[in-house]
């Protein structure tokens, strides 16, 4: 794992927590899998949040884009104008 800094660690966690967002395009622009995501997350959040997380997270298809059904073909919500420090448009 690269040095993130932490505009990139803060944007990471914010993408992992979206329903929308797969691993697939956190790798895209941090160039992260899904197990370095994971482990980020563990040690960047209070255990509890890290569990509620990994809770969350657990079987959710839209996290994986081969898991996903073809309706869903974007990363954010339509109502979403910009998100913030985001390295893919």
């Amino acid at each position: 794992m690269e040095q993130l800094n932490s505009n990139d660690i803060d944007r990471i966690i914010e993408m992992a927590w979206e329903d929308r967002t797969p691993f697939e395009a956190i790798k895209l622009q941090f160039m992260l899998n899904e197990s370095e995501v994971i482990e980020l997350m563990r040690k960047n959040m209070k255990t509890s949040s890290f569990k509620m997380w990994r809770k969350r997270m657990t079987g959710r298809k839209t996290k994986h884009l081969n898991l996903r059904t073809d309706s869903i073909d974007r990363f954010k919500c339509t109502r979403q104008k910009q998100i913030s420090m985001n390295k893919y448009k």
